[in-house]
């Protein structure tokens, strides 16, 4: 990491997951310098960087970070973090490297495999790096999970069940998340960390099926190199197990391996903050990364 903090743009200050963002630019000892949102109600940003400038249109956030590119070092945005909707990612990272910025980009990182070629040429074009946020991969438990499939016996494969519920409001489909062609719908929108994830322990795709895509759910196979995966993704509360709506959870997560279930509900507190810490470490995941679980999620779209 950098012995001076370093400055940090935002675009998508007003969004779900940007005070994760925030909280990791601040808890990495650096600074907010500039966010853009349209929606202006962003008053979380003063529990982080309330002088950090703000502005709505990104024509306007442009200019300043290029004035700031001007101004040079201990001036320049050194990287820009990226919570946008998903179909702007792509727009988005361009403009953090037309202003000789990184970029930390939400996942999805692009909605279309071929986005990344592009952006690879942009990376080598400007020298500048793309670094997405894969949390699962630095869950303790889900490292522990790799690690006991990587020494299991030579050839096995395991059966793998996943759910997952998040519930989400009326809003949720009025919003551009559930618009198909801003967000790539709901196996991308909800489904991509753990497609990575899955890959990630299980290697690689030989067969991807979907039997179920739904506004409110998903669901589908997937024959991975050690694995054969049953999957699940829904945003509707009745969905929900009913141990889960007695308790008065929202949300329920559940992987299990020939049958045993994974516990990793615990420990995402500060993923975000450890994602940054890699990042700034030299550690970061860039666009290879992203590339398998973005090419499951546009599999999943072109069946639908």
């Amino acid at each position: 990491m950098s012995e001076h903090p370093l400055n940090f743009g935002l675009i998508g200050a007003g969004g779900y997951i940007a005070p994760r963002h925030m909280k990791a630019i601040k808890e990495t000892g650096n600074t907010l310098v500039a966010a853009l949102d349209r929606y202006d109600g962003v008053g979380i940003m003063d529990s982080y960087f309330p002088d950090a400038n703000f502005f709505t249109e990104p024509e306007r956030f442009d200019r300043h970070l290029d004035k700031l590119r001007r101004k040079g070092p201990g001036y320049k945005i050194d990287y820009v973090s990226i919570c946008s909707p998903n179909y702007l990612h792509d727009a988005h990272m361009r403009l953090a490297m037309r202003n000789e910025a990184h970029a930390i980009c939400e996942k999805p990182l692009v909605l279309n495999p071929w986005n990344l070629d592009a952006l690879a040429e942009l990376e080598q074009e400007t020298g500048k790096r793309i670094f997405t946020i894969l949390q699962l991969r630095l869950h303790p438990a889900i490292i522990a999970l790799r690690e006991k499939i990587a020494n299991g016996p030579a050839g096995k494969v395991y059966d793998v069940k996943l759910n997952y519920i998040t519930s989400r409001g009326k809003w949720y489909h009025i919003s551009w998340k559930g618009d198909l062609e801003h967000s790539g719908g709901i196996a991308t929108n909800i489904g991509i960390h753990f497609f990575d994830m899955l890959t990630w322990i299980f290697g690689d795709v030989n067969e991807n099926s979907v039997k179920l895509h739904e506004s409110d759910q998903a669901a589908g196979f997937l024959k991975l190199e050690k694995a054969n995966v049953d999957w699940h993704l829904s945003i509707n509360a009745d969905h929900l197990p009913t141990k889960a709506r007695e308790q008065g959870k929202r949300t329920y997560r559940s992987i299990t391996v020939d049958g045993e279930e994974v516990e990793f509900s615990e420990g995402f507190t500060d993923l975000h903050t450890r994602s940054y810490e890699h990042i700034l470490a030299g550690n970061g995941f860039g666009l290879e990364d992203a590339r398998k679980s973005i090419i499951i999620a546009q599999g999943i779209r072109k069946q639908i």
